[in-house]
């Protein structure tokens, strides 16, 4: 099986776990030239931008522990496309979550990270 179809299916898998405690999913891996969001919804009357990671086995480490700074900083930057596409959003306060999907163990990390930017801005 390959790698997309494995994300693919853990992505939905994801997806399901959420819906059972509220979550209401928009869209699902949400594309744009900058990159992509596994999941985009509502939860608790937040806008929420979902990375989804899994692992098979240790080999790699835990699955949480792959979405470093830099990823954080790419799912920021699609997300403000996605807002700027989805203007009425703008006024809603925003969360970034990760879903580690461990064999057959499932955890959600809520308001994993804070906002990020790739390229700090220069103050001269």
């Amino acid at each position: 099986m390959n790698k997309r179809k494995v994300g693919k299916e853990h992505e939905e898998q994801a997806a399901r776990y959420l819906e059972k405690y509220g979550f209401v999913c928009l869209e699902q891996n949400f594309r744009c030239r900058q990159g992509e969001i596994d999941l985009i919804g509502m939860h608790e009357g937040c806008l929420v931008f979902v990375e989804v990671k899994y692992r098979k086995n240790k080999k790699a480490g835990m699955p949480e522990e792959a979405v470093g700074e830099g990823k954080q900083a790419k799912i920021c930057l699609v997300s403000d496309y996605y807002r700027i596409l989805h203007r009425e959003t703008f006024q809603m306060q925003v969360r970034y979550d990760v879903v580690a999907v461990y064999g057959k163990e499932i955890l959600w990390y809520k308001n994993a990270f804070c906002y990020k930017r790739k390229y700090e801005r220069q103050s001269w």
